[in-house]
């Protein structure tokens, strides 16, 4: 293991099994432990996967001196506490998106960061990957002219998955699948929103199932967005530009990119390179940063995770949806959020197959004996 980072995950979900044959071929690194809130399942992950140390605690986890990063693989509901403990614990971090529950958690955490000296990244995966890179390259190129508007969906039948259903796990389709709506109208647009208007239909627990999100930029551009946990979609993302558009084939993971011209006639396809399995990027990312003693990757930047996570409390909040945690702590509809977003202004601003949905109304089965770590799911490939 010399010379390799000792990466350990926390959490032994599904999410958490892809990163674990991730690492097992990666160089450059090692999946040095496994935590989760049971000896007996972290040993019967690290069993499963080859890894050398498990424990029956996250306090445990972070103790050990020779890990080096930690990958949060737990639902976004516990990722303020438990990347706030790897911190505290002095251990760089890789958390699952989405990255908080809110803007005010995420300003925490990288102040924490700051302090500590410490990298901590989104593991927003499209935002590493080559196919972002050739994205980026395509429009630079002009090939569409100016680019003026996009459309880009994302949608599984998901609703009645706990991570989705239930308000304590930060449910909703919204921090589950709209963060890569929103990720990529960012990418392609930027950040200068100047009106966001949203509309979700919601479960009985008051959790959004569909979201439906247009955002109208400082320069005129338009992005229209949705995302939903009861249909299944196209995932596709379409960029119109003034002498032709582009097709992105699954922005969840970029499948491939096909340009026309304004005569509907297809000039270039860009396919996808070869993965392991698409996680690989963010890892390499981290260990570079690592390497240059950097605090954030540059492919994810900490303005990046608060702008996107600045947008959702907008939309969050003009549809009224509030986590228990956040009615408690009174940290989701802050004055600062009230006054970065207004409807003239915003400020700076997967792997498994899923299981059947319900309809809007309807009362969602939940399967309660579950533990929260196993929710920590990936959305579909």
């Amino acid at each position: 293991m010399f010379g390799r980072t000792r990466v350990a995950i926390m959490g032994t979900g599904k999410i958490a099994g892809v990163m674990a044959k991730t690492l097992k071929n990666t160089k450059g690194v090692v999946c040095y432990a496994v935590g989760s809130r049971t000896e007996e399942k972290a040993k019967a992950f690290a069993s499963q996967y080859g890894i050398k140390r498990y424990y029956g605690s996250y306090e445990s986890l972070v103790a050990d001196p020779k890990i080096d990063l930690v990958y949060i693989a737990t639902p976004h509901s516990e990722h303020f506490d438990n990347v706030k403990l790897a911190l505290l614990n002095g251990k760089h971090v890789l958390c699952e998106k989405a990255f908080m529950l809110n803007e005010q958690q995420a300003k925490t955490i990288f102040d924490l960061a700051e302090e500590k000296n410490l990298l901590v990244v989104e593991a927003m995966w499209v935002r590493f990957m080559p196919m972002r890179n050739k994205l980026m390259e395509v429009l630079a190129g002009g090939v569409i002219g100016e680019p003026t508007m996009l459309t880009a969906n994302l949608g599984y039948n998901i609703a009645n998955k706990e991570r989705i259903a239930k308000p304590e796990l930060g449910g909703g389709v919204l921090l589950d699948l709209g963060v890569y709506v929103l990720n990529f109208a960012s990418m392609v647009f930027g950040n200068d929103v100047t009106d966001i208007v949203s509309m979700c239909s919601f479960n009985n627990f008051g959790m959004d199932l569909h979201d439906s999100i247009t955002l109208r930029y400082r320069d005129g551009k338009m992005a229209v967005l949705n995302a939903s946990g009861l249909s299944v979609s196209d995932r596709s993302g379409v960029i119109y530009g003034t002498k032709g558009y582009i097709v992105v084939d699954n922005i969840n993971n970029f499948e491939g990119i096909t340009v026309y011209d304004s005569d509907h006639k297809k000039t270039a396809y860009y396919k996808r390179p070869k993965q392991k399995t698409g996680y690989e990027y963010e890892v390499e990312a981290c260990v570079r940063a690592l390497n240059e003693k950097w605090i954030e990757c540059p492919e994810m930047p900490h303005s990046e995770s608060l702008k996107i996570l600045n947008m959702m409390d907008f939309i969050r909040k003009t549809n009224g949806i509030v986590f228990p945690i956040e009615k408690e702590t009174d940290v989701t509809v802050t004055d600062a959020i009230e006054t970065a977003i207004t409807t003239e202004e915003v400020e700076g601003t997967s792997e498994e197959k899923q299981i059947e949905g319900t309809s809007e109304g309807t009362q969602v089965a939940v399967a309660s004996e579950e533990k929260q770590d196993e929710n920590a799911g990936a959305v579909e490939e």
